[in-house]
């Protein structure tokens, strides 16, 4: 049992432990403009904050009505953006501050991302995150992407720690809502500042709305104390 009791923390990967969306801006816009899509731009991208790689490139076919099947879509996005992961991928200080206090106190902590197993791998793996965290879980593993709870739930059972006894750090309304659905705890740190009033983070149990400029790693692990003494 960890210094926290029977407590788990689940993380989201981008653009919460790691920022990776420039990564993924510039996979996006590159796989648009090699199928006749140009000019897509930092607000475009800033929509499919949160939603997974597979159900940006669904969206894709439909808004641009592309020909390319959607496997060929995932497949070349996917190449393009570990390309840029394995080498250009920056962890939050104060999130690798955080991971650091927590894998110190012995809490079980897991990786729940909309992105592929690959891209997970490349991002723990170039950061130097991977030696904490080992348990991760893809949206590909599981049958629906948040803001259905599945991947948090799946998180739990190989942390083997209950739903109620999870908290959950997500930046974008989606997971937000899938943390909510799975019975779970949720510190929110919008990656998108002006996305706070989103109905989707109210129902947040710590919500930042300056995102990762108002995280402090310190501050996040006392509170997270602070509900385990008083429950």
């Amino acid at each position: 049992m960890s210094d926290l009791g029977t407590l788990s923390v689940i993380f989201d990967l981008d653009g919460t432990l790691v920022d990776s969306e420039p990564n993924y801006y510039e996979a996006s816009r590159q796989t648009l403009a090699a199928h006749g899509v140009p000019g897509f731009t930092w607000a475009d991208h800033e929509g499919y904050v949160g939603i997974s790689t597979r159900e940006s490139v669904r969206i894709w076919r439909e808004r641009y009505g592309l020909r390319a099947s959607e496997p060929e879509l995932l497949a070349e996005t996917n190449r393009r953006y570990l390309d840029l992961a394995r080498t250009r991928t920056r962890a939050y200080p104060e999130m690798r501050a955080f991971v650091e206090l927590l894998a110190a106190a012995n809490v079980p902590m897991a990786v729940a991302s909309g992105s592929s197993p690959e891209a997970i791998e490349a991002a723990l793996t170039g950061t130097g995150l991977a030696a904490h965290l080992r348990t991760t879980v893809s949206a590909d593993e599981v049958p629906h992407g948040k803001p259905a709870p599945d991947i948090f739930l799946e998180a739990a059972r190989r942390l083997g720690t209950p739903p109620a006894d999870c908290v959950v750090l997500e930046d974008a309304a989606p997971g937000a809502a899938a943390a909510h659905a799975a019975g779970m705890r949720c510190i929110a740190l919008p990656y998108v500042p002006t996305q706070a009033d989103a109905p989707e983070f109210t129902t947040a149990s710590l919500l930042l709305r300056g995102g990762q400029a108002d995280f402090r790693a310190r501050a996040a692990y006392d509170w997270i104390a602070g509900w385990r003494s008083a429950s």
